[in-house]
């Protein structure tokens, strides 16, 4: 079997798996998977040839008409689609997301390095983060991110997507990823196929790894102990990317994996099937 049929199979796999999608109408020429909430991943496909847009931008779209887009933690509740056939025809739908609450810890004591990184590493900072959006800069064909996605390690889920962490009285930004807890050394996996754009220590993340599912959509592994993988290294389902750790500014062993489309902030839990348990 092709990689090519394979991935039908599975998009087609996809469409009838557990997630919710939708058909807007009989008549509609458009087709969602995912959830329509704050946080969310969603995937959807137009007929070939379409365009679709969200609210008043164009979407963009592989050649089997195939799109991604992402509504971030505080997104605004109402949008729509708009879908425009080859033919002229245009089709209309207004959605309303499920609005999230996140969760707000407050943590005290904790050593003034660990609530503001000292002065001497603000370049280093600097250069991390510009390795970083390069990473996750590029928009590719790779047809992964249409196929299932699978935890990338076993454990308990110890952080969640949107919570929010008020250190020694300082509020700090949202996690946007979500963490699985393990001892040092458990296996992290690709949750999906893709191509590897950075594997590098980073002064907060740690030994950190970026993986390319194509259309603007990347999988970021953070905190590991060991990394199994070098940037441009193709992997496929299931192939290692390294291990558990608390590298970094960890408070403890674990996974944080992030969800990115673009420079948009996702959850992983909207997109991913099953437990990590």
């Amino acid at each position: 079997m092709t990689w090519r049929k394979y991935t039908r199979l599975v998009w087609l796999s996809l469409l009838l798996a557990s997630f919710s999608y939708s058909t807007f109408g009989d008549d509609e020429p458009l087709i969602l998977n995912g959830q329509l909430t704050q946080g969310s991943l969603v995937r959807g496909q137009i007929p070939s040839g379409a365009k679709v847009y969200l609210n008043d931008s164009q979407v963009n779209t592989n050649e089997q008409g195939k799109f991604v887009v992402g509504f971030e933690r505080d997104a605004d509740l109402h949008h729509k689609f708009t879908v425009v056939t080859q033919d002229g025809n245009t089709f209309v739908r207004e959605f309303t997301l499920s609005e999230r609450t996140y969760d707000i810890q407050r943590i005290d004591g904790l050593a003034q390095n660990m609530v503001s990184p000292p002065h001497a590493v603000l370049e280093r900072i600097r250069r991390d983060s510009a390795n970083v959006s390069k990473a996750r800069s590029m928009v590719t064909n790779i047809d992964a991110v249409f196929t299932r996605f699978v935890w990338p390690a076993e454990g308990p889920i110890t952080g969640v997507y949107g919570s929010q962490r008020v250190l020694n009285g300082v509020p700090k930004r949202p996690h946007f990823g979500v963490d699985v807890g393990g001892p040092i050394g458990t296996p992290v996996t690709a949750p999906a196929p893709g191509i590897i754009t950075l594997a590098d220590d980073l002064y907060y993340s740690g030994n950190t790894v970026i993986l390319d599912h194509g259309m603007g959509v990347f999988s970021t592994f953070l905190h590991l102990d060991t990394m199994a993988v070098n940037e441009g290294d193709t992997v496929n389902l299931g192939d290692p990317i390294g291990t558990i750790g608390e590298t970094g500014r960890a408070t403890g062993p674990h996974l944080d994996w992030r969800i990115n489309l673009g420079t948009m902030r996702l959850d992983p839990e909207t997109i991913v099937t099953g437990s990590p348990n």
